[in-house]
């Protein structure tokens, strides 16, 4: 039973980390939003009418990858311990 908690330690911590990270760009995108496109239209040629859909496929991906591969691991973890 010590690895199923190591486990979930492990999984608890990443979580927390990539929760943090979507935070961080979500709020970076909002807030910093006229600096940063700027620089990504520059480096990517894209319109920035294509930029925003970037962005929010970014999020949506990165929301999706959060939920499935770290939240609901977590939850199940500590629903079985």
């Amino acid at each position: 039973m010590e690895s199923v908690s190591t486990i979930t330690t492990f999984i608890g911590w990443c979580t927390v980390l990539n929760l943090g990270l979507y935070l961080l760009t979500a709020l970076a995108l909002t807030v910093l939003r006229g600096p940063v496109q700027t620089i990504h239209v520059r480096f990517s040629g894209l319109s920035s009418e294509k930029l925003n859909e970037a962005y929010f496929s970014y999020l949506a991906n990165y929301k999706l990858a959060l939920t499935v591969l770290n939240i609901v691991p977590y939850l199940a973890l500590k629903l079985m311990a």
